[in-house]
């Protein structure tokens, strides 16, 4: 798993080439299996492979999704907020397992953050309003993110030990020059 850590880098340019089943269920299988707070499990998932309505999803804010529209594959990552009053982080840790799953089994993934983003600077409509029309969600349903998912057409490097933050670390005291 860590490895997959070092590896996995937001890919924004995918190949055609779609993800394949068995791919696409073990990552969906990572989504299901993400903890959340007193196991209540409020997260939902819609998997989309049909181009129009990954180009629709594209379209939820100017900047910042477009890449959606050459991804073979999404997942529209959301909570029900009436099951778990964390939904967002209980959200949140369900997108990095998909984020992970996906590196582990040789996908690229991107996420396009909706949640408390504006469909365009000069908008006043919220991406996730746009989304909860498109797809039709009850009330309580929210929108997080939305992660795409393919082979990329182009290679990032893997991180490195060097680039790794230690000087963000503490050990047992946040006081400077005490550690």
């Amino acid at each position: 798993m860590i490895e997959a850590m070092y590896q996995r880098r937001s890919i924004r340019k995918y190949a055609p080439e779609p993800v394949g089943q068995e791919e696409a269920r073990q990552i969906i299988a990572a989504a299901l299996l993400a903890p959340s707070s007193h196991n209540r499990k409020p997260c939902r998932f819609l998997v989309a492979d049909d181009r129009e309505l990954l180009d629709k999803l594209a379209a939820a804010k100017e900047h910042g999704a477009e890449f959606l529209r050459e991804a073979p594959l999404a997942i529209v990552v959301m909570a029900d907020e009436s099951v778990s009053d964390i939904w967002v982080e209980d959200a949140a840790i369900a997108a990095s397992y998909i984020q992970l799953a996906a590196q582990a089994v040789g996908i690229n993934s991107c996420w396009s953050q909706i949640r408390e983003r504006r469909r365009s600077e000069k908008s006043s409509e919220w991406a996730e309003d746009y989304l909860r029309e498109l797809l039709g969600l009850e009330p309580q349903i929210r929108v997080l993110a939305i992660i795409a998912l393919g082979r990329g057409a182009r290679t990032k490097p893997a991180r490195t030990d060097g680039e790794l933050v230690w000087e963000n670390v503490s050990f047992n005291t946040m006081a400077k020059g005490k550690s």
